[in-house]
């Protein structure tokens, strides 16, 4: 398994500390997630997109 931890969520973001050999997998199970799992609630008809980034701390990732 991966070892991401969820450090804080503000609004639409989530902000994960991640061990750089674990980044591309968690990018991707973070992403699809996010953008898979209204679907068998709500029957969305408009795709959601999820956006990803990463960076040394946080105030390089914005």
């Amino acid at each position: 398994g991966l070892s991401a931890k969820l450090l804080l969520q503000v609004h639409d973001e989530l902000i994960f500390e991640v061990p750089k050999a674990e980044l591309e997998p968690s990018i991707k199970l973070v992403k699809k997630t996010m953008e898979d799992a209204p679907n068998p609630v709500l029957s969305l008809r408009i795709p959601l997109i999820a956006e990803a980034g990463y960076a040394q701390n946080w105030a390089e990732a914005h």
